[in-house]
């Protein structure tokens, strides 16, 4: 594998969009503030530190509803960092979508992925019948330990019949990256 080729799924996105295809995407991964804050409750903050970074003085982890998931992040990228190379693949990330497309719209997922790396879908058909109607779905990822490479590339995809492409990236690494002090 090249290098081009092993960090290719933390590339997207780093590029020029298509204006055309950003009027009509389809799909969308929706966030909002509350979004952000369960990520920094899953991601240890709390207290002083929680408070700083939102500017809410009265907010605490704990009064926060969780959202399920490896990240608790409702973002189109799946990431997962093993701290150790000798862990096997395991993790689990729920997502949800909003239909901005057509009324009647049905999506497949399309999923790329190593051989050794199994990634599935459930449910890996979306059926919409109206405008701004959301599905969650849940991507299941396992796999061998990642001895011999730092990063496993995949990918999903969901794909309409109006020509809808929504593509998501999905990385696994054991790298060690760099911490702030």
């Amino acid at each position: 594998m090249e290098i081009g080729d092993l960090f290719a799924e933390w590339g997207y996105g780093a590029g020029q969009i298509d204006p055309i295809k950003a009027l009509d995407p389809g799909l969308v991964y929706d966030l909002s503030e509350i979004d952000y804050i369960r990520f920094l409750c899953k991601a240890s903050y709390s207290g002083t530190a929680l408070r700083i970074v939102t500017g809410e003085q009265n907010l605490n982890c704990s009064s926060i509803s969780p959202f399920g998931g490896h990240d608790a992040l409702n973002y189109p990228s799946m990431n997962v960092h093993l701290e150790n190379p000798q862990s096997s693949i395991t993790a689990a990330f729920i997502r949800t979508v909003t239909n901005v497309g057509s009324e009647k719209s049905t999506y497949k997922a399309v999923v790329k992925a190593p051989k050794d790396l199994k990634v599935t879908v459930n449910p890996d058909t979306l059926v919409f019948n109206k405008v701004n109607e959301k599905k969650s779905f849940k991507v299941k990822i396992q796999g061998p330990p990642l001895e011999d490479t730092p990063v496993l590339s995949a990918s999903l995809e969901w794909i309409d019949s109006n020509n809808h492409k929504v593509k998501s990236p999905v990385v696994i690494s054991h790298m060690l990256i760099p911490t702030r002090k």
